[in-house]
């Protein structure tokens, strides 16, 4: 019997969220487990008396507040058996997994310290942000010897689709996956944009493919929600490939030496080209790559990456720090603390309509498979079809 991914998103009625079938499935929680929320803001003293809730541009921590820190202090939590269900509020980082500020604000005005107050004594942790704040808090939990998970950027959509999924069924799909695409000697992707076609070749070094899968039941450990990937730490990198940047530029990559190591100009704005190439020079770790990255689920497009990455047929790679997904580039690596970042660079018809993944290729046990055609699963497909 075939077993397949659920119907396309946009056919699929997804069941209502329910944080108490999240919090179950995810971390398996047992009696007394204590729990808490973080979320950041611009002035972490706002989460005093939930004044963040007066202002509408907070959308990720008032999704927070009615979603998460509501439900657990009227129900959820003594459903669960767990305890706590506080809010505490950080400074906001400014930048994709930096390492956070120690200074924290309870709701009752106490100034608190993440390391002293928090992180020893709470064994799971919920971090609601703008930022991501995965690979800080992955080596918190290891010291400290919390589980957690992290949902940055959570909006509407993502509520009701990416965190309402089964994520047993998440996990199984993904390890089909991981079984079919581990101990891969390399991966190429080429593009095209413009009419020029570019490609990027990534040695895998035979290593075994890890996957987000949402489950977050053993030691220490945050999952990253939501999930649905199979990645890999390359072990180095050549080639080509475009990137768009925030304000719609269009930039090609060359990377060398498992890094970019010069970005020129497609289209847009020269000037943004040229502070990129400034930071390259500057400051050289920034434009590692660090991850190469495969969605694995069937989920509508939420305008967020932390959703958009995880949808089957996108392909993402990321720079920058990687120590959380058991690569070597730590925060001190780098010449400045601020650029310590994990930038994922995601391609996707939706985020780089101008750039198109032709191909995407895997070499793996003497055999060449093509994983993703034009943005459709080929070799990906057919593995969750086995």
């Amino acid at each position: 019997m075939q077993t397949t991914l659920n119907p396309p998103a946009s056919q699929t009625n997804f069941p209502p969220f329910s944080l108490s079938r999240l919090l179950r499935t995810v971390f398996n929680p047992v009696s007394n487990e204590r729990v808490c929320i973080l979320i950041d803001l611009p002035d972490p003293k706002q989460v005093v008396q939930y004044a963040f809730l007066d202002n509408p541009e907070f959308s990720i921590q008032r999704n927070a507040y009615h979603y998460f820190y509501r439900a657990l202090k009227e129900g959820v939590a003594a459903e669960l058996g767990l305890t706590g269900g506080e809010m505490f509020a950080y400074k906001i980082t400014g930048g994709s997994n930096l390492d956070l500020p120690d200074e924290a604000w309870a709701t009752d005005g106490r100034q608190l310290s993440l390391e002293k107050d928090i992180y020893p004594n709470y064994k799971i942790i919920l971090c609601i942000s703008t930022f991501s704040a995965t690979a800080p808090l992955t080596a918190f939990a290891k010291q400290y010897g919390f589980r957690g998970a992290t949902l940055h950027g959570l909006n509407e959509i993502i509520l009701n689709s990416g965190l309402a999924v089964d994520y047993n069924e998440v996990s199984r799909l993904a390890e089909k996956l991981r079984l079919g695409m581990t101990r891969a000697d390399w991966v190429e992707i080429d593009f095209a944009v413009n009419g020029h076609k570019h490609t990027l070749h990534l040695e895998l070094g035979r290593q075994e493919a890890q996957k987000s899968h949402g489950l977050c039941r053993g030691g220490p450990d945050v999952a990253n929600l939501p999930a649905g990937e199979i990645y890999y730490v390359p072990t180095g990198a050549e080639g080509e490939f475009p990137m768009r940047y925030e304000d719609g530029t269009l930039g090609l990559m060359t990377v060398s030496g498992g890094r970019i190591v010069h970005t020129s100009l497609i289209s847009g704005d020269e000037a943004t080209i040229i502070a990129h190439q400034k930071k390259l020079v500057s400051d050289p770790v920034t434009g590692e790559i660090g991850e190469l990255g495969f969605g694995t689920q069937e989920l509508p497009v939420s305008g967020r990456d932390i959703q958009d990455e995880k949808i089957l047929g996108t392909i993402h790679v990321a720079t920058g720090r990687s120590d959380h997904l058991g690569g070597h580039l730590t925060p001190d690596k780098f010449a400045e603390s601020k650029n310590a970042t994990h930038d994922d660079i995601l391609f996707s018809p939706t985020k780089t309509p101008e750039i198109t993944v032709t191909q995407a290729r895997m070499s793996r046990n003497g055999e060449l498979k093509v994983l993703i055609e034009d943005f459709t699963p080929v070799h990906m497909r057919e593995l969750l079809d086995a």
